[in-house]
């Protein structure tokens, strides 16, 4: 019936597609402003005025969040308990649902994106058109203010994290976060990554029209520049770590992918910087970037990891430890050669003696090189039960 009252001519078959899309769309509805929030002529600015306190702060706190799993620092803030009832929650849900899901609702659109919208350069009705705010209740000059007081906040929230990050990594010593010395670095490093991914979309969102032809827009060019910058030395600070564990501890298949995804940061952020630089669309970003990734896996798919990791770890890093190469793929030539008796009592001489008698278009070809004895030979090494990960 409310559906119905909204649309008086809709049929009655199309309620249920409606109500569905809006029952799963809801969260979308409460962002969707323009549509429920009412804007006379004094309302309009009292709530201008609030957004535009509120929206940079709500960005300040979301990557303090992120960064605080990233520093122990930073996360103790959240150590502080709140006595609030969970039921609060409860109920806030359910009104959330309800106001969104079938007071305030609307029906469905859908559109068809066509190649023409996926072009690098803006068009030039694009360039020339006026400017549409993000919110409708903002004009440009409101816009423009939120945009600069977000990359200052986040500039200097950065430059701290920063700092912070650098000092609990290279020279904090604590003696009872040694034991997990992979699990917090592997942690770190998943939290500079989720940060350049948001980071990377809050300036794609920021320069995705309108302020890219702004020419009162340099000083909010510079700060988002400044804030790439940053993003930039925080990775890098990432690769250094990274290097560094691999120097103490060898290297294993996820220190390898943690140079992939840094490195591939930093390749999204330089075409960030190169979007705001020459006045790209968001789509430029795009289309570098699944080549990129393309690229990366073509690499990793020509090129032995397993082979060269087991080389480092036995050459370079002289691990006499059999668990920290046995891990590694594609490596059994060299297991054979530097641990002949070890190798015996694995599954791997089983598995390679397998591979060497599938039919031929079943065959993996590396494992027809390995040679292999007839039958295990005797040997009273026992291997360890224990593994490092």
């Amino acid at each position: 019936l409310r559906f119905k009252s909204k649309y008086r001519r809709l049929k009655s078959i199309l309620a249920v597609p409606i109500m569905t899309t809006n029952n799963i769309a809801f969260p979308y509805r409460f962002f969707d402003f323009n549509t429920w929030i009412i804007r006379d002529e004094n309302s309009k600015f009292n709530f201008k005025s609030i957004i535009i306190l509120v929206i940079p702060i709500l960005f300040f706190l979301f990557f303090f969040w992120i960064y605080s799993m990233g520093s122990s620092i930073f996360s103790e803030v959240y150590l502080y308990e709140l006595d609030i009832d969970s039921w609060f929650f409860v109920v806030a849900a359910l009104a959330f649902y309800f106001s969104f899901g079938y007071w305030n609702f609307s029906g469905a659109k859908f559109f068809l994106r066509r190649n023409q919208f996926l072009q690098n350069e803006f068009s030039e009705r694009v360039k020339n058109q006026k400017f549409k705010p993000f919110l409708e209740f903002l004009d440009l000059d409101s816009e423009r203010k939120i945009g600069v007081l977000t990359f200052v906040l986040l500039n200097l929230l950065l430059l701290v994290f920063i700092l912070v990050f650098n000092y609990e990594q290279f020279f904090q010593v604590d003696t009872d976060r040694l034991a997990n010395l992979s699990a917090d670095t592997h942690s770190r490093v998943n939290v500079v990554i989720l940060s350049i991914v948001m980071a990377v979309l809050l300036l794609m969102l920021y320069f995705r029209s309108y302020f890219n032809f702004d020419d009162k827009s340099l000083l909010l060019k510079k700060l988002a520049k400044m804030w790439i910058v940053l993003n930039s030395l925080l990775v890098l600070s990432a690769l250094i770590k990274n290097t560094e564990y691999i120097y103490h501890w060898g290297l294993t298949y996820k220190r390898l992918g943690v140079y992939a995804f840094l490195i591939l940061s930093v390749i999204g952020l330089i075409f960030t910087y190169l979007k705001i630089e020459h006045r790209k669309t968001n789509f430029y970003l795009f289309n570098q970037m699944i080549w990129y990734f393309y690229g990366t896996l073509l690499l990793c798919s020509f090129v032995n990891w397993g082979y060269l990791g087991t080389i480092y770890n036995i050459k370079v890093q002289k691990v006499s430890d059999f668990d920290a190469v046995y891990e590694f793929d594609f490596n059994d030539s060299l297991l054979l050669e530097y641990y002949p008796d070890e190798i015996y009592f694995t599954y791997r001489f089983d598995y390679v003696k397998s591979q060497k008698d599938e039919r031929f278009l079943s065959k993996v070809l590396y494992y027809q090189f390995i040679n292999l004895p007839d039958e295990k030979p005797a040997s009273s090494i026992e291997l360890p039960n224990e593994k490092q990960n």
